[in-house]
């Protein structure tokens, strides 16, 4: 990479990130969604999963499917469209998985599979990616992983993780969160798309393995923080994150009250009865 072209990149992220920041400051806190005060507080809330959608390798796949298919694996031109668009359209087919499957079976099992399957997707096309690109079988094994990548990519991210956002953020704080975390998805989304073709020119498949580091990084992060809010309303889950608890005891206790039938919730005063089952359940430290 050139010191020229580096120094225009860093100019480039440096000027239209303050105007991002400005802009939702203005349409936030000036357009009186919410006070100063409340200001501060909804950057510690935010939600961080359009963070994840992002720098997860989404627009690496979507919007430079094109070049990855020509110039690292050597297609024609011909083919380069045609698996380009077939790649989008096999997508937008795949986001409607969601619609059966997110209240069947909850947030959290969505964002896990959808996480599992692009870090598995991203490792192996960086393996396929290293040989040499008029390796047949390799540029055909790069092809499978970006279809399956746009197969996974949907049923954790296009839908859910917008819902998401607006589940767990408090009430009097859930325009102000919704709209910065929006913002927050299209900073890191103009940032891969800066970056993205920089990085394929100079290090080549090992740019794979970043986001798959990332990847696995998500699912991770989803596994130990992320409470379920499926068969929750929004009021059970506010005063689920008021709770006296740790940040672990609230997955637990997320998952406690989805797992009871569906009506049950009603028998139940407020999540409080079950997070004294699970301060009782805690062994007696010395």
């Amino acid at each position: 990479m050139g010191r020229g072209n580096f120094l225009q990149l860093s100019q480039t992220i440096f000027t239209v990130f303050p105007c991002f920041f400005l802009f939702g400051y203005n349409q936030v806190v000036v357009g009186g969604l919410v006070s100063f005060h409340s200001w501060t507080e909804v950057f510690p809330q935010l939600d961080t999963h359009n963070f994840w959608i992002q720098m997860t390798g989404a627009q690496v796949i979507s919007t430079y499917s094109t070049t990855i298919f020509e110039d690292n694996l050597n297609l024609s031109d011909g083919v380069t469209r045609i698996l380009a668009a077939t790649a989008l359209t096999w997508k937008c087919l795949a986001s409607f998985i969601t619609f059966f499957t997110i209240d069947r079976f909850g947030r959290r099992k969505l964002f896990l599979f959808c996480g599992v399957g692009i870090t598995l997707c991203m490792m192996s096309m960086a393996i396929t990616s290293s040989f040499s690109s008029t390796n047949r079988g390799a540029a055909i094994g790069s092809t499978v992983f970006v279809f399956l990548f746009n197969f996974f990519f949907p049923i954790g991210f296009l839908g859910p993780s917008f819902l998401y956002c607006t589940e767990v953020a408090p009430i009097r704080l859930r325009v102000a969160m919704t709209s910065i975390s929006l913002a927050n998805h299209w900073i890191w989304n103009f940032l891969v798309q800066m970056v993205t073709p920089v990085a394929l020119a100079t290090i080549g498949y090992r740019y794979y393995i970043v986001y798959t580091v990332i990847g696995l990084t998500y699912a991770g992060s989803v596994y130990f923080f992320y409470p379920e809010t499926m068969d929750q309303s929004l009021e059970q889950l506010e005063d689920l994150f008021q709770q006296d608890i740790s940040i672990f005891d609230t997955v637990r206790l997320s998952k406690r009250l989805t797992s009871l039938p569906r009506g049950s919730l009603g028998q139940i005063e407020d999540s409080k009865a079950v997070s004294e089952q699970i301060e009782d359940s805690r062994p007696d430290t010395v």
